[in-house]
C-alpha cells in the first residue's frame, strides 16, 4: 500500500499563494502605516507591486477578521484591533526563562562560563535561571537569590537603562565595598552606566567576587522597557580582559534576540 502524500492540486496551491500574498499586505501595512491616517490603496499596491484590485481582494478577509482596519471615508488602511488581540495573546504566552533558554545554553556551550538570567527588584537583582558548566568551578549564586545592582554585571546592565529615580534609589541604599574593586562613589557608578549604554553591555571586573569576571546585557520587553538581563561569568583565569571584548558583543546579541522575541523594537 502506498503511503506517498498526494501532491497538492491547483486549487490548494492557489489558496496557499493567496494566503502568502494576503500576509504580505498585512506585513506591509504593519511596517509602513506608522500613524494615522494609515496607507492609501495606491501606496499598498505600489509598495507590493500588485494591482489595486488584487490588494482589495486580499485585504477583504483581513478587514473582516479585524487584522486590518479601513477608514470608511478616506479608505486608508491601518492595523485593526484583531492584530492587537493577537499580539496580546502572544505576549501572554511568553515566559522569560523559556524564551531565554536556547540562548543561555548556546552561550554556555560557546564560552564555557556560567550563564545567569536576572530580573530587577531595585536596589537588587533576582536570579531566575542559571545554566552552569559542570566541568568548571561552580558559582555561588542560586535561583531565587538576590544581589546588589551596583556591583553586579546584570545589575549594572539593567540600571544603565532604568530611569534616574531607580539609580538614585540604588545610590540611596548605599554602595558599600564588596571587594577592593567595587565602585562605591555615585559619580563613578553613573560614569560606568554611561559607558555601558555606549557599548551595549556591562562588565563586573571582580567587583562582586574577588576572582570572578562577568559580562551582561539588558533584555527589553514589548514596551522597550528593561525586563531583565543575561550574563556569562567565570574565573578571571578563563574570562580574561581579551575574552571580555569577545564575550561582550556575543552576550549583547543574545539579549537582543531575546528582546525581539519579547516584542521589543529598540
Amino acid at each position: 500500500m502506498s503511503t506517498t502524500t498526494p501532491a497538492a492540486g491547483p486549487a490548494e496551491r492557489n489558496q496557499s499563494a493567496s494566503l502568502r500574498r494576503a500576509l504580505q499586505v498585512l506585513e506591509y501595512v504593519r511596517d509602513h502605516a506608522r500613524a494615522t491616517p494609515g496607507l492609501t490603496l495606491t501606496q499598498v499596491a505600489d509598495g507590493l507591486g500588485l494591482s489595486k484590485s488584487t490588494v482589495l481582494r486580499l485585504a477583504t478577509p483581513l478587514v473582516d477578521s479585524q487584522l486590518l482596519a479601513r477608514d470608511r471615508e478616506s479608505g486608508h488602511f491601518r492595523l485593526g484591533p484583531g492584530a492587537l488581540a493577537l499580539g496580546q495573546a502572544y505576549l501572554a504566552g511568553l515566559d522569560l526563562r523559556t524564551v531565554a533558554s536556547d540562548d543561555a545554553h548556546r552561550l554556555m556551550r560557546e564560552f564555557g562560563g556560567t550563564v545567569h538570567l536576572c530580573v530587577p527588584d531595585a536596589p537588587h537583582v533576582v536570579y531566575i535561571d542559571k545554566v552552569e558548566n559542570e566541568t568548571q568551578v561552580r558559582m555561588a549564586s542560586r535561583i531565587g537569590s538576590r544581589a546588589p545592582m551596583y556591583c553586579t554585571a546584570v545589575g549594572k546592565a539593567m540600571l544603565a537603562w532604568l530611569p534616574e529615580e531607580v539609580v538614585a534609589q540604588v545610590v540611596a541604599a548605599g554602595l558599600p565595598a564588596v571587594t577592593a574593586r567595587t565602585l562605591t562613589e555615585p559619580d563613578a557608578l553613573r560614569g560606568e552606566l554611561a559607558r555601558i549604554r555606549s557599548r551595549g553591555y556591562s562588565v563586573d571586573d571582580r567587583e562582586n567576587e574577588p576572582e570572578v569576571r562577568c559580562v551582561a546585557a539588558p533584555i527589553f520587553d514589548h514596551d522597550n522597557q528593561v525586563t531583565g538581563a543575561m550574563s556569562v561569568s567565570g574565573l578571571t583565569s578563563r574570562v580574561t580582559a581579551a575574552r571580555v571584548r569577545e564575550l561582550g558583543p556575543a552576550v549583547a546579541a543574545a539579549a537582543q534576540r531575546i528582546s525581539r522575541t519579547l516584542g521589543a523594537t529598540r
